[in-house]
Order: structure tokens, then sequence, then C-alpha cells
């Protein structure tokens, strides 16, 4: 009553229930406890009063726990919010690089792989054409949505950007020009020394 509900609503609302029990109740319930239509203008000013205690409540209970903006624990204990983690700046991580320039020809991509590859002799005729071929998919695979390929991709398109700007008869990177590079990983060991490795770039398994 003191909310604003009339003595007859909050008496028939207020029976065996608490406040708790009242904010549980569905539209149906209160319409049919209070024995009123919905679309009655005593139902919609109840149901008002009725969630606008759920949300002082709810602010009550937050403003107890909480002092200070949880804005500021943001910006000045977690700045990890902002700034992205790059996956390559970890000390666990190898370096890892595209083989070729990010914004090159289909040619210029096949000429610089072959050369890359050729210590591993991954050149085979084609079953086709009978033509020799850089076979890439024998090579282990690394997903496009792993978090490295996404640093090396926001990198180089970002870098693509600035080329764009600078020049208008700049051709921009197609989209998902990273689909099927190389990816060259290079491991430093006390033990093994400088070893390199290569990975194909897929979309999917």
């Amino acid at each position: 009553m003191e909310l604003g509900v009339s003595d007859e609503y909050a008496h028939k609302l207020a029976t065996d229930r608490n406040m708790t029990d009242i904010k549980n109740m569905s539209h149906d319930d209160v319409a049919s406890t209070l024995g009123i239509s919905k679309d009655a203008e005593e139902f919609i000013n109840t149901m008002n009063i009725i969630a606008e205690q759920g949300s002082r409540r709810r602010a009550q209970k937050k403003s107890t726990k909480i002092t200070i903006r949880s804005k500021a624990i943001d910006d000045l204990d977690r700045p990890e919010i902002t700034s992205r983690f790059n996956a390559l700046n970890h000390e666990l991580v190898p370096h890892q690089e595209l083989v070729g320039p990010a914004n090159i020809s289909e040619a210029e991509q096949l000429a610089i792989e072959m050369a890359e590859l050729a210590p591993w002799k991954m050149m085979q005729p084609d079953p086709e054409t009978g033509e020799d071929r850089l076979a890439k998919e024998l090579l282990p695979k690394i997903l496009i949505t792993d978090p490295v390929v996404q640093v090396i991709k926001e990198m180089e398109e970002a870098k693509d950007h600035a080329n764009t700007v600078a020049n208008p008869d700049h051709r921009p990177l197609a989209a998902g020009w990273i689909a099927d590079r190389v990816l060259k990983v290079v491991r430093q060991s006390p033990s093994a020394g400088r070893t390199v490795a290569y990975r194909l770039i897929v979309e999917g398994n």
C-alpha cells in the first residue's frame, strides 16, 4: 500500500506471499489474483510498481558491494579489456610469418612458395595434367581462426589499409586472401638449435 497499490489489491497480493513471491508471479497470475483484466489501468500500474521494486532492490544490492566504478577498475587495473592480446608476443610462441608479402599476385605467391619449399621436394606431377605442381596440401594444417593467424592477418590488413590511404591506386587485399597461404614457423632450441617448419592456412578441417 505504501508503494501506491490500492488497499484491496495490496491485500490480495500479500496474502500468503512476500515481495519475492510477488515479483516471481507471472502477468497471468497477478491478473487472476487481482481479478482484473491485463488491459486494465489498475493492472498496468500494479505491474509497474512491482517491476520498479525489483529494479530498486537490485540497485541497492549492487551499491552495497561496489565502492568504486567498475569502469575505473577496467581502465586502471585491467588494460587487457581495451588492448587485445598479441599471441606472437608470448615467450612460448615461436616466431611465425607468412611466406612472401601479403599483397601479391597468385603467380608471385607460387614462385616464392616454390623457392621456399624447394628443399622439401614438394613439386609433384598433377594427376590430371601431368605437369609439376606444388603439393601444399601435404603440409600440416593451421586453421584461419588460430589466434596467431588472426594476429598476422590483422597486422597485414592494417598495413595494407595504410597503403591504400596513402596511395589511391594501391590494390587492396582481397577478401579471404590469407586462406591457402603458407606460414613459416621458426623455433629456437638450446639443444636442437634453429628449426624451421611450414604450415598451410586453411578455412576448415
